[in-house]
């Protein structure tokens, strides 16, 4: 697979991880290409193809203990194949526009260790050691209204925006998109594409995601992992 195709929107988080450098191309064949994250820890394997994508695998997925399959019938059929505990099944969005503008009512800063006992307080959907190293990576944004703590949002370790949380006094006010856009903006100064992973039955989640001016993958990506 061209390096030229991992700019698709259903192959980004492969283009990010190996654009920074953490990223080691493991297996590849001219319709598949299958990526070990160094910092994820994460197995990504992109794949126009679900043959090529499914022969790239038979020789490392029962080593991968977190796998992201771009192809969802490929995806599930790996699932029961292998042996997973657990997957969600996302829509891929990411951000081609210009950078966005701000409406000037959040303040941002970066969270640090000092802030890991909010963050672990109001977010469970990942563990406290990867939000742990999240947060060491500089990769939580801190809103702030009037110097009163409204929220956070994140990226994931491979490169996914989320880790979006509004605190519930401060909901309904529009401060959620505000936030993501101070991320999208921070990705973009980094030099990269702004990109997102949602369940793919969030449909609040997907609103935000049009409103923000977010292009919607048309394809659905599987995450799978083993419970420890």
């Amino acid at each position: 697979m061209k390096r030229s195709d991992l700019r698709a929107i259903d192959f980004l988080g492969l283009d990010r991880v190996l654009r920074r450098g953490s990223g080691e191309i493991t297996s590849e064949e001219e319709r598949a290409l299958l990526v070990y994250d160094r910092v994820s820890g994460a197995h990504l394997l992109a794949c126009g193809d679900g043959a090529a994508g499914e022969k790239l695998l038979e020789r490392r997925a029962w080593d991968c203990a977190l796998l992201m399959v771009s192809d969802y019938a490929l995806g599930l059929k790996i699932f029961e194949k292998y042996g997973f505990s657990e997957k969600l099944v996302c829509r891929q969005v990411a951000y081609f526009g210009e950078k966005p503008a701000q409406d000037g009512r959040l303040s941002v800063r970066t969270a640090t260790e000092k802030d890991l006992p909010m963050l672990t307080k109001h977010y469970d959907l990942i563990s406290e050691k990867e939000l742990e190293s999240v947060v060491s990576r500089g990769s939580v944004l801190l809103g702030y209204r009037e110097n009163c703590p409204v929220g956070f949002v994140g990226e994931h370790l491979e490169g996914s925006m989320g880790l979006l949380y509004v605190f519930p006094e401060f909901r309904r006010r529009g401060f959620g998109g505000e936030l993501q856009k101070q991320m999208i903006a921070k990705t973009m100064e980094e030099g990269f594409v702004p990109f997102g992973q949602v369940e793919k039955d969030n449909r609040a989640s997907l609103a935000l995601q049009k409103k923000l001016g977010m292009t919607l993958s048309d394809r659905l990506i599987v995450w799978m992992w083993r419970r420890d």
